[in-house]
């Protein structure tokens, strides 16, 4: 492991609705708070000054850490197309490559930012053939799945219709669906990503009139 603390850059793909932008201040806020919760479970736990935790909005501003300041990015969701071509997409997936061309900082990538770590890997993404997955799904977990997650089957909120096709070669498959093959990837120290979305709690669901 890094050296205490962990400094994990935010790449916020979008802004959420209202209702959760006021009480998180934005996607970096809901994956702070995500992440101070999964830091407090290990054992031994972290402490909230264990992590420094910064945000980078990639849409508007487009601006980026530089790597020699942080020990890890996560990528987030967004509504918008992961396999478009518009200039800050271009742009992500192009420091994504920069990301995985080093081994030092490690990456995450949710939903959207799954599929950007999909397409900077050389795998299509594009919409899905079967349709939308939209609420929480039961994932089969494979054998590597089972042992990351340390679960023998999981089950997350899922809200997409893009789907990343294949995997790339070096990656090891952690899930799957019936309409998703490529639930999450992985690349032992360096890559791991999940389609689903781990940090939508009841109250980003009431927000989003989703329950």
């Amino acid at each position: 492991m890094p050296s205490l603390p962990l400094r994990i850059a935010i790449l916020e793909c979008d802004t959420p609705l209202v209702g959760t932008r006021t009480k998180y201040g934005g996607y970096g806020g809901v994956f702070t708070a995500l992440l101070h919760s999964g830091a407090a479970a290990l054992e031994p736990a972290l402490s909230p000054s264990d992590l420094q935790i910064s945000k980078f909005d990639v849409v508007t501003k487009q601006e980026y850490p530089s790597l020699e300041d942080i020990d890890a990015i996560l990528v987030t969701g967004s509504k918008y197309n992961s396999f478009d071509h518009d200039p800050w997409i271009l742009k992500l997936v192009t420091f994504v490559e920069k990301v995985l061309e080093q081994r030092r900082v490690r990456l995450i990538g949710v939903c959207f930012g799954h599929q950007i770590v999909g397409r900077a890997l050389g795998a299509k993404v594009d919409r899905s053939d079967k349709g939308w997955e939209a609420s929480v799904t039961a994932i089969d977990l494979t054998k590597k799945g089972q042992e990351i997650f340390e679960k023998t089957a999981l089950a997350l909120h899922q809200m997409h219709r893009d789907i990343v096709y294949n995997y790339p070669d070096g990656v090891e498959s952690l899930a799957y669906t019936e309409k998703c093959a490529v639930q999450g990837m992985y690349i032992p120290k360096r890559v791991i990503t999940v389609q689903g979305h781990p940090e939508f709690n009841e109250e980003i669901h009431k927000a989003a009139g989703l329950c």
